[in-house]
């Protein structure tokens, strides 16, 4: 890697080099068929399709063409198990097939128009041993050279690719057709592997993420000695390892200086400190050659006390060269993080234009509900980006950052923090209760640090952490007009209680663990703050302004302590993607499954079409289940198809396609 100095206030420059973002699906003309190659639709997570064979004036006639369970019969073997109740798998659409990871942990290619199995990766097991269910995956990467087209696939924790025609493996690739993603960490603590996001393709490059678990309570063994969660790249054709990125770096290595040693150890702490994972899948721009790597919370959450300092590159984003995985330039968002403020979702990248000034950008939204923009070519950001003071908390052998990153452009998206304001006011008896209620708890302005549990009488019982850690962006992410530079941002309304109290397991070796994270509570079973509760909000890139704010949902406006005031919609507070085509933003509700830490309540079956102008709702439709993954759009022979992922605790979770009727869509 180049040695380069480490500053935590503003990311570092690499060369200028000149580009041109590249869209997979570039045309969009009618009649011509536009794919869906990458996880969110391209390498630049974008989410958009050029299409609009279903606008405003045709969106009213979409209709179911078929269902298909995300374990599809072909691919049983004869066992009958149920499909999980939510997948989160994202499909992708390459040459005129739907490439999924089925429930049950396989790859499998579906035809695009029916939804028939028309292969699927069977590996062999042993004779007389049952097949194993496995886990399936957020997604798949899909490479083609023009004449090869492969599909990528973690299958549990072996790296394969598949010929996309054919299904079948490549015996040259790795050993007897598969990596074991076990093996090239040089770090003795790696003896496991698992990754549930989508591997990306960067030009020859497979650029793999981990995910190691990091959310313990007192019950749990709580260890402060954990494996990195390095991400390494490896070779489309061959599946050689080209490259390992340390997210915690060794001594030598940038960013090292910033972990100290805490009292009583003999080490410094990047020694033994884990985690620090890409448990989301990255964005690229093939063209420049980058990757741009969204980077987790260091062991463990919510403590820090042995790894003082601010912990590179923990909550970073991180720019690599992707042919040889040196750092390029990165910045971190949280100094030693204590919220679990990973950065959850791959950025976007969108080419805008700032005071006259074309600048070809990369965006990325956060748990914390700040977007944070930078030139992605040198990482300087758009706009200034200031390092402002933060309180300190008093837990006994903790260390704290003086000041946090604060972009002046654009605002927060959602509630940062908690005030009186904030408090829900519906009627002057919830806004009496919920003042009433603060006083349980340790409260105050953005990253206020979690506290001790006091369990004396009168005691708080933690810190309300505002957004929490499944808020206000998680792994749904967002999405881009790159023809506006319009960036288009689902936001749940979620707070999280975080007390910390000594842990009960004899294996513990850190210090306070969280007892009891749960949702905020508030007063009657209703939010304690003020809506919209889930929302899709409009950021305009090229002024770094907030152009509108929906309620996504009807929200509890039906609940007794309120249903007498006839309100507008207050959001439903549900994890959903959006899906962007050039007239319209279609989101889902999320499901009411798989919602840990979501507010009580959260998900629904509706599936909605905004206006991508105003934010107006132009449609919207009932589907069997809430939506588990993100949506997909795509055209093949002149017809515009909509597919999405469903799932509610009553039911399988499958695929659903929506399209225009035959004699309509044209």
């Amino acid at each position: 890697m180049p040695e380069r100095s480490v500053s935590r206030k503003r990311p570092h420059a690499a060369l200028p080099c000149a580009g041109v973002l590249l869209l997979a699906a570039a045309a969009g003309a009618d009649g011509q068929d536009v794919e869906w190659r990458a996880y969110a639709a391209d390498a630049a997570s974008s989410k958009y399709v050029p299409l609009d064979q279903i606008d405003a004036g045709s969106v009213h006639d979409l209709e179911i063409v078929w269902r298909q369970s995300t374990i599809p019969d072909a691919t049983r073997g004869g066992n009958d198990l149920r499909a999980p109740a939510a997948s989160q798998n994202t499909p992708l659409m390459a040459g005129g097939r739907l490439y999924i990871s089925t429930g049950l942990g396989m790859v499998a290619a579906l035809d695009t128009a029916t939804g028939e199995v028309v292969w699927f990766d069977d590996p062999p097991a042993p004779e007389g041993v049952e097949r194993q269910r496995g886990r399936p995956t957020r997604g798949l990467g899909y490479w083609t050279d023009g004449d090869d087209a492969r599909v990528v696939a973690i299958l549990g924790d072996r790296l394969v690719a598949l010929n996309a025609e054919t299904g079948r493996r490549y015996p040259d690739f790795g050993d007897g057709g598969e990596v074991d993603l076990t093996e090239g960490y040089d770090d003795p603590r790696v003896e496991t592997f698992r990754w549930q996001s989508a591997p990306l393709v960067v030009n020859d490059v497979i650029v793999v993420g981990s995910l190691i678990g990091d959310i313990v309570s007192h019950t749990m063994p709580a260890l402060k000695e954990m494996p990195p969660g390095d991400v390494r790249g490896f070779d489309v054709r061959t599946g050689e390892q080209r490259w390992i990125f340390r997210t915690v770096p060794r001594e030598g290595e940038p960013g090292n200086e910033t972990w100290l040693t805490a009292l009583n150890e003999d080490r410094a702490s990047w020694e033994y400190t884990g985690n620090t994972n890409m448990w989301a899948s990255p964005s690229a721009d093939e063209e420049l050659g980058y990757v741009y790597l969204p980077l987790s919370t260091p062991t463990s959450d919510y403590y820090g006390g042995h790894r003082p300092g601010d912990n590179l590159f923990a909550e970073s984003l991180v720019c690599l060269d992707a042919a040889t995985g040196e750092i390029v330039w990165y910045f971190q968002a949280v100094h030693h993080g204590l919220w679990d403020y990973d950065f959850p979702a791959a950025p976007t990248l969108v080419d805008v234009t700032v005071d006259g000034r074309e600048i070809k950008a990369v965006a990325i939204t956060s748990k914390q509900a700040h977007t944070y923009v930078f030139d992605r070519v040198t990482g300087e950001p758009v706009w200034p980006i200031e390092e402002r003071p933060v309180p300190a908390g008093d837990v006994p052998g903790e260390w704290y950052a003086p000041t946090q990153p604060f972009p002046t452009k654009p605002p927060a998206y959602d509630q940062q923090g908690v005030s009186i304001d904030d408090l829900i006011d519906f009627t002057p008896e919830l806004r009496t209760e919920a003042l009433a209620m603060l006083d349980d708890y340790v409260w105050g302005p953005f990253f206020t640090p979690p506290s001790l549990i006091d369990d004396r009488p009168g005691g708080t019982r933690g810190t309300l952490v505002v957004p929490g850690l499944v808020g206000g962006t998680d792994w749904n992410g967002a999405g881009v007009d790159p023809e506006t530079g319009i960036l288009y941002v689902p936001s749940v309304h979620s707070g999280t209680v975080v007390g910390l109290s000594r842990s009960e397991h004899p294996r513990s070796d850190v210090d306070w663990v969280m007892r009891g994270a749960r949702h905020i509570p508030g007063p009657q079973g209703l939010p304690l703050f003020k809506p919209p509760y889930g929302r899709l909000v409009a950021i305009d890139l090229n002024r770094g302004e907030i152009l509108w704010t929906a309620a996504n949902g009807d929200g509890p406006r039906d609940h007794p302590a309120i249903a007498h005031l006839d309100l507008p919609p207050l959001g439903q507070g549900g994890r959903a993607a959006p899906l962007v085509t050039r007239s319209l933003v279609f989101i889902g509700e999320g499901a009411n499954v798989g919602a840990a830490f979501l507010p009580p309540g959260s998900g629904g079956k509706m599936f909605r079409a905004f206006d991508k102008r105003t934010g107006d709702i132009v449609w919207e439709t009932e589907l069997p289940g809430g939506t588990t993954a993100a949506p997909i759009s795509y055209m093949l022979d002149g017809r515009q198809y909509i597919v999405a992922t469903v799932g509610w605790d009553d039911m399988s979770s499958e695929y659903v396609a929506l399209a225009l009727p035959e004699t309509a869509e044209r």
